[in-house]
């Protein structure tokens, strides 16, 4: 008996044992169980992964353990080259270079006729826009040494001074008009136009606001007025205030620009939609159903023209379509423009690219074209690389307002849209849209530069 106590007791150990095998083998077979669904999902990821890989700095599906960010470093070799933030922010820089020392080739070739026929020197407006490339380059190089706090703190105090001069241009004595747009201050000296700077100052202030309304709970109808209130009145305020001096064309881009800015930043599509429907018709009943002008000039690129029309409201246009054909394919020359010779109007401001294919054809045009290309892939490809969402979507905003307007120019010239008066931007002569163009590409390279590849790649220059 004695001996059979330790076989027994032997006996009990295995049993014991094998009691527990179960319970363990059970905890083995899930957790291996569990490491081949998350294999399998991951290998159903992959091609996702590869897909975020394309135009992200990395993939946030695949992580390996619960320190891991995701992020893997992509290759930019072969065309995705064209996917580096690094090249994109050299290129931005270089594409705002090279379309402003084009510009003023172009201002100096299609205004010498005008000025010398009006007795003035034929390097007026070429000296004037030098100066006004001078400014606009210091305040952009201000702009882009800023700090992002400064841009998100100083961003109220510069929408309101905005606005509040942009009303001056209603105040008689001070205000002009030109064109049946009262929209510029005249000071002797030089004329300024606000809304130019209004622009700039809502593509800074309203990605602040919309992030500072996202980060409220909005439980209910109130308090979703309470937190997105005074975004909405900030945007409705800068609109009114160029809305007043009946400018169609600039109040469409600060539309363009308050749609960008609630689109990214994730604003509720079911709200989203019809409040663009509505400010569509509001827009288009307040600046075109009310005024015979835009009516006419709606008529003129849609309708016919009659012969009364070809000395009036179609002039302008049917003389920008002549300069484009003249062209051809590779132009008259530089300088030999016929059109400039007092045919066309505005030939140095917003019908500048009419002259531009009359004199380097359409190559000439095609090669600006291809440079607000390059600028707004560059933007765009940096904003969607950026770890910060307020940079994120000034980046966006700006993107929106620069090759916006020049879309717009584009189709004015080309009769697709009707005339209103929108400059090209970094080309066209004209003083405040030219600095704040500037200004905003400086602000563009701030935002830019706290990207992380980017930062690290400047440190290193």
């Amino acid at each position: 008996m004695a001996n059979r106590k330790p076989a027994a007791g032997k006996s009990s150990a295995p049993s014991s044992s094998r009691g527990k095998a179960p319970a363990r083998s059970r905890s083995v077979v899930s957790r291996s169980g569990t490491e081949r669904t998350r294999r399998s999902k991951d290998v159903q990821l992959k091609g996702l992964d590869k897909a975020v890989a394309l135009v992200t700095n990395g993939s946030p599906v695949a992580r390996t353990g619960p320190g891991d960010t995701g992020t893997k470093p992509i290759s930019y070799t072969g065309i995705r080259c064209l996917l580096n933030p690094v090249w994109c922010y050299y290129g931005f820089i270089i594409s705002v270079v090279a379309l402003t020392l084009f510009g003023m080739l172009m201002v100096f070739s299609s205004s010498t006729v005008d000025l010398v026929s009006q007795g003035h020197s034929p390097w007026k407006n070429l000296l004037q826009q030098i100066l006004f490339t001078a400014i606009g380059a210091v305040a952009g190089f201000v702009l882009s040494a800023t700090p992002l706090k400064a841009y998100r703190r100083l961003a109220t105090a510069l929408l309101v001074v905005t606005i509040g001069v942009q009303l001056l241009t209603m105040v008689p004595g001070i205000g002009v008009t030109a064109g049946g747009n009262q929209g510029w201050i005249d000071l002797g000296f030089v004329r300024l136009q606000p809304a130019e700077a209004l622009k700039l100052a809502l593509c800074i202030w309203m990605p602040s606001s919309l992030l500072r309304a996202k980060g409220r709970p909005t439980p209910d109808l109130k308090a979703w007025g309470r937190a997105y209130g005074r975004t909405f009145l900030g945007f409705l305020c800068a609109a009114g205030a160029v809305g007043l001096g009946h400018d169609l064309g600039t109040c469409m881009i600060i539309v363009l620009i308050g749609a960008a800015a609630l689109l990214i930043s994730g604003f509720p599509l079911r709200w989203f939609l019809p409040m663009v429907i509505a400010g569509g018709i509001a827009v288009l009943y307040m600046f075109v159903a009310g005024s015979s002008n835009r009516m006419s000039r709606i008529r003129a690129t849609y309708g016919t023209c009659t012969g009364d029309d070809l000395t009036g409201v179609c002039y302008q246009a049917i003389h920008g379509t002549y300069a484009l054909a003249s062209g051809g394919l590779t132009g008259v020359g530089l300088g030999n423009s016929r059109e400039k010779w007092n045919y066309l109007p505005a030939a140095q401001n917003d019908f500048i690219l009419a002259v531009i294919g009359e004199e380097l054809g359409f190559l000439g045009a095609c090669a600006v074209v291809l440079g607000f290309v390059i600028m707004g892939w560059c933007l765009v490809n940096i904003a969607i690389r950026h770890q910060n969402a307020y940079a994120r979507m000034v980046l966006m905003c700006i993107v929106v307002w620069l090759t916006g307007q020049a879309l717009v120019n584009i189709g004015v010239v080309v009769r697709f849209l009707p005339v209103m008066g929108l400059p090209m931007p970094f080309v066209s002569s004209g003083g405040t849209s030219l600095v704040m163009c500037l200004a905003a590409a400086g602000t563009a390279v701030r935002m830019a530069r706290v990207q992380g590849e980017i930062k690290t790649a400047v440190a290193r220059s």
